[in-house]
């Protein structure tokens, strides 16, 4: 079978592997399509190399079909479509207070054990979610990504009727917009780069240039002076982080979407004045994915337009090349039959 491999210094190579049987408690799949993800990329930038075990076999935005089903695992059978939830929560322990997904031993399948660009792929069966018989794949590879999106939203306590905020339209901010206007909030969307901007149009997005308005006023003028009750702060830079607790309003709730790994300036003097919260939000819980796999069986919503280009698995060097040549885009798959 074809696999792929990070082997450091912006390098991906395609090698032959065999095919192995999964083991007690494992399945494997056949995996058709896996999403390049922002910390695929990170990874490919070497920001990870301590971490990552060279060479690696790396992804985790994945959907496919179970190949084979190894020892003791019976609620799943070959021919199911699934995707993976990618944490190995095995190491939990009390003082982790039940909360498995961001428990202090986590590991991340997919970055700190081999992940899904190759054809074949044997994971342990805790890590599934069954899929409806007739979901499409690539719809489906859509799944992780988007279910870091409900996280966020369920957790920000949105509601219909609230108006959200939405720092940064990349693929992240571009999923979270999308669940809340599902929830049935005025959503917009703060991004700087024009061809985001147009993407999120297509998709029936409200989005504006901070560059080019005041977005304060703007959101002042949308909500009859109440500002946002919840904002999503995705973008991770400076002028983001600045804007947050302005445009939010009185006793507003600010989700931190975006990874901030130094320490960075927050205006604490507007949550004293204005009653805010800030909530802290990292991967996804089971019912987060259960969720997504809601939205994509249901379909209603513009996720084929986030896909913007499809590349066989033996094109992994070029691809990530092309990113970087490319910051515009949003979704690139990978086929893995190909």
């Amino acid at each position: 079978m074809k696999a792929t491999q990070y082997e450091g210094n912006k390098t991906f190579t395609v090698v032959e592997r065999e095919i192995e049987a999964p083991k007690l408690g494992e399945v494997r799949i056949k995996v058709a399509y896996v999403g390049v993800c922002g910390t695929d990329v990170h990874i490919y930038h070497g920001m990870m190399d301590k971490r990552v075990r060279m060479p690696e076999t790396i992804g985790h935005e994945m959907s496919g079909v179970i190949d084979a089903v190894g020892e003791g695992v019976s609620d799943y059978s070959i021919g199911d479509k699934v995707v993976v939830r990618p944490l190995d929560d095995r190491k939990v322990k009390p003082s982790d207070k039940g909360f498995n997904h961001i428990c202090e031993e986590l590991k991340f399948i997919g970055i700190d054990s081999p992940g899904a660009m190759q054809e074949y792929w044997n994971v342990p069966a805790f890590t599934l979610h069954k899929l409806k018989s007739d979901t499409d794949l690539k719809l489906a590879a859509l799944i992780e990504p988007l279910s870091v999106a409900t996280h966020d939203v369920r957790l920000s306590g949105l509601v219909a009727g609230e108006t959200a905020v939405v720092l940064g339209g990349g693929p992240i901010g571009l999923l979270v917009a999308m669940v809340a206007k599902e929830v049935g909030a005025n959503v917009i969307i703060s991004e700087v780069n024009e061809k985001r901007i147009a993407k999120a149009k297509e998709m029936g997005l409200n989005a504006v240039n901070p560059m080019n308005i005041d977005l304060v006023q703007y959101v002042k003028e949308q909500t009859e002076g109440r500002l946002a009750d919840v904002v999503f702060e995705v973008a991770g830079v400076q002028p983001a982080l600045d804007i947050m607790t302005e445009v939010a309003g009185i006793r507003g709730r600010i989700l931190m979407v975006a990874i901030h790994g130094q320490k960075k300036e927050v205006d604490l003097f507007k949550f004293f004045w204005k009653e805010l919260k800030l909530i802290g939000a990292r991967v996804y819980e089971k019912e987060d994915y259960e969720k997504s796999i809601d939205l994509i069986t249901a379909n209603d919503l513009p996720f084929e337009d986030m896909i913007t280009d499809v590349q066989p698995l033996t094109n992994i060097q070029q691809v990530f090349e092309n990113i970087d040549n490319n910051p515009d885009g949003m979704k690139v798959l990978m086929d893995c039959s190909l």
